[in-house]
């Protein structure tokens, strides 16, 4: 398999398509509405639920020309569909998701974990899906309630750090210290309590 670059997208204001309407297209397209992008979906039928939610709907078939000015394309529909789209969006150099559907696909979708503001993404590059949500689970129930305060703490020390100049390399040690400090100190006065 080759590898995959993960990455995370501002898809705030920008036009995504997503070709099909069914239960899949439909959680796709809320998890990309919840991004902030301007989402337009075509499909020959959509399920009603759509015309609840915040995008342009056109019930046909997908053409081509359906790609031109998406940042990025989301294919939830039958293989020959997203083979259609896959092949358009090569044309014009856009990254497509295929829900399962790996040859189709160009880029993957992740599970996710938010804590507070950090935001962990978890993949198999569309391999096992099921392994992914079993490693969500698992991550989410080892993750540190407090990990938006050393997420505050790390932003502060960084402004301090890229104020004084500090080399980046010396950062990580940096920050481990200051963690182990503040916690260090919580740990020690939770000792102390009757």
């Amino acid at each position: 398999m080759n590898e995959l670059m993960p990455l995370f997208l501002k898809l705030a204001g920008r036009r995504v398509l997503l070709v099909g309407g069914g239960p899949v297209a439909l959680e796709k397209a809320e998890l990309l509405l919840r991004a902030g992008a301007r989402v337009e979906v075509v499909a020959l039928e959509v399920l009603p639920a759509f015309r609840e939610l915040a995008v342009t709907i056109a019930e046909r078939a997908f053409v081509s020309a359906d790609v031109h000015g998406a940042w990025f394309v989301v294919a939830a529909a039958t293989p020959e569909v997203n083979r259609a789209v896959r092949r358009a969006c090569d044309a014009q150099a856009r990254f497509v998701v295929a829900v399962d559907d790996l040859e189709s696909a160009t880029a993957f979708g992740a599970a996710r974990v938010e804590r507070g503001g950090v935001t962990f993404a978890i993949s198999t590059g569309g391999h096992a899906p099921a392994l992914v949500r079993l490693l969500r689970e698992a991550l989410e129930s080892v993750l540190p309630r407090e990990l938006d305060g050393w997420l505050e703490l790390a932003r502060a020390e960084r402004v301090r750090w890229k104020e004084a100049r500090v080399p980046f390399g010396e950062r990580r040690h940096l920050l481990f210290r200051a963690l182990e400090k503040v916690y260090g100190a919580r740990d020690a006065r939770a000792a102390e309590a009757p």
